[in-house]
């Protein structure tokens, strides 16, 4: 138990991909990027999140978390104000109204023979 909420309230992923090929059933076997967030505080986390391109301008994304809850929230699936592009890489900012603790998963399945890459995303100075 600690003294009071875990995590952080900025965190970067500086390597985003998303295939635009899948092998395997979907949409469990879909080529995709996901981040996870863990909210074990007692308040609703509002997260902004920020997608850095190299040829045009950053895209924010806004949902939330509730308290003392987990959410998994596909790149693939953001769609408001406009879908990620496929095959293109990208890097994201994580803002969060409280400290949360955040991973990156890639599952890449344009073979037979899938990859999982999962990392701790890099916590921001608070």
């Amino acid at each position: 138990m600690t003294d009071g909420p875990i995590g952080r309230r900025t965190w970067a992923i500086a390597e985003g991909y998303i295939p635009s090929q899948s092998t395997g059933p979907e949409p469990q076997m879909t080529s995709h990027e996901t981040i996870s967030i863990l909210n074990a505080g007692d308040e609703d986390a509002n997260i902004q999140l920020t997608v850095y391109y190299s040829d045009r301008e950053p895209v924010n994304y806004h949902f939330s978390v509730p308290a003392r809850r987990t959410r998994h929230v596909r790149f693939n699936g953001l769609e408001d104000p406009e879908p990620i592009p496929r095959d293109t890489d990208y890097a994201s900012v994580l803002f969060s109204s409280v400290p949360v603790v955040v991973q990156h998963t890639r599952l890449d399945s344009r073979q037979a023979e899938n990859a999982l890459l999962t990392t701790m995303a890099f916590p921001g100075d608070e």
